[in-house]
């Protein structure tokens, strides 16, 4: 579940890609549908970030983060197995 970060809320136009920059302000970019558009800053609310969340902007225009996930999907008993038979039939080539 994502937890609510900044205060302010950004409204959104059509046609743009809104995101959190490095600089910890939230940016919007045109999208390649919109050739008029022109990348600016939209937020006047710093952010600052913390390592290990992934940071958006959510439905309502808020900032928001979320943990990112790490590490992928387990594998199956049946996958390892059929790798390790590879990587030993390679060894003994």
């Amino acid at each position: 579940m994502a937890q609510k970060v900044g205060s302010e809320r950004i409204e959104r136009e059509d046609g743009y890609l809104y995101f959190l920059g490095k600089d910890g302000y939230a940016w919007r970019t045109p999208m390649k549908t919109n050739s008029r558009g022109r990348k600016g800053k939209i937020g006047s609310e710093k952010i600052k970030r913390e390592d290990g969340f992934l940071y958006f902007i959510d439905s309502n225009g808020y900032v928001a983060r979320t943990k990112m996930n790490r590490g992928g999907r387990a594998k199956s008993k049946k996958a390892k197995k059929s790798s390790a038979r590879k990587s030993s039939a390679k060894r003994r080539r």
